[in-house]
């Protein structure tokens, strides 16, 4: 079975003839005898990986978020989420359209900002709609989503990784030219291990690792101001300066964030404790040359 039955096999019904692959399927006549067209490699100017070494510390909140900073700056901004199997990004935007085409091309949505967004969820009838696709398949679609994607000029476009060191990761550094990677990590102490097969998968892969940041630092209370730790004592800094790479940021744990993005809100978030990370990414990858 090649991966273009796969994928058929994989889409659900709704989907095909959304996803160029499913396109291409026996099942859509249309496409049958169409020739391959050459494909123009999107005007993307630069392309930031967020990523993770474990599930469930805050990847997809920072991707989000900078997106959001970055647009408030002036740029143009395209989010690609690529996490196929846990796609979380449309829900923080409010965004529940789905993604349409124009023959050749699926045409993205569009917050309320005007960022740019991809993801698997604007394709499925239900959001709740599980994936249950093979690593080549899941690989090729966020290849699809790079190349099949109308995303017309853009600055700056950040690509929400799944957590890990498996296929998708390495679709993406392999078919993608991420001009640079940030990576979230939590205090535990397990997880300075996780963060260094992160950075040496970029590393081996030739991948600028740009900077750390730590999510769920610590929580401020409302009261006295003070803060507090509550997954104990951060351990970051040691850990980028073992790595040589610097701390971008330190997120506190804030109950009205985590509020509006439930809400499908993140665009409000005020995004404050991420800016310095945004002005040294700007720095790093020329985004602002």
């Amino acid at each position: 079975m090649n991966d273009q039955e796969e994928l058929r096999q994989g889409c659900e019904p709704s989907q095909c003839g959304t996803l160029p692959a499913c396109a291409g399927c026996h099942s859509n006549p249309a496409n049958q005898h169409k020739e391959e067209k050459p494909k123009k490699a999107p005007q993307v100017r630069k392309v930031i990986g967020v990523i993770s070494g474990k599930g469930g510390v805050g990847k997809s909140l920072v991707s989000a978020q900078l997106a959001v900073l970055l647009r408030r700056k002036g740029y143009e901004v395209g989010i690609l989420d690529a996490d196929i199997t846990g796609p979380s990004v449309p829900k923080m935007f409010g965004v529940e359209q789905k993604a349409m085409g124009d023959g050749e091309q699926i045409l993205p949505a569009r917050t309320h900002n005007d960022i740019k967004l991809m993801s698997v969820n604007l394709l499925l009838e239900e959001e709740d709609t599980p994936v249950i696709w093979r690593g080549p398949v899941i690989s090729g679609v966020v290849t699809q989503f790079w190349e099949d994607v109308a995303w017309g000029k853009l600055d700056a476009m950040v690509i929400d990784m799944p957590p890990g060191t498996g296929d998708v990761p390495l679709t993406v550094f392999q078919s993608i030219p991420v001009d640079g990677i940030v990576v979230v990590t939590t205090p535990q102490d397990l997880v300075g291990m996780i963060v260094r097969k992160a950075v040496h998968m970029a590393n081996m892969m030739k991948i600028p690792v740009l900077g750390i940041v730590e999510n769920m630092s610590y929580a401020v209370c409302p009261d006295c101001g003070k803060q507090f730790s509550i997954f104990g004592e951060s351990h970051v800094e040691e850990e980028a300066a073992r790595l040589g790479l610097p701390v971008l940021a330190r997120l506190p744990i804030d109950p009205q964030t985590a509020r509006l993005c439930d809400e499908g809100h993140i665009e409000r978030v005020d995004g404050a404790a991420l800016q310095g990370a945004v002005d040294a990414i700007e720095a790093k990858v020329g985004l602002n040359a």
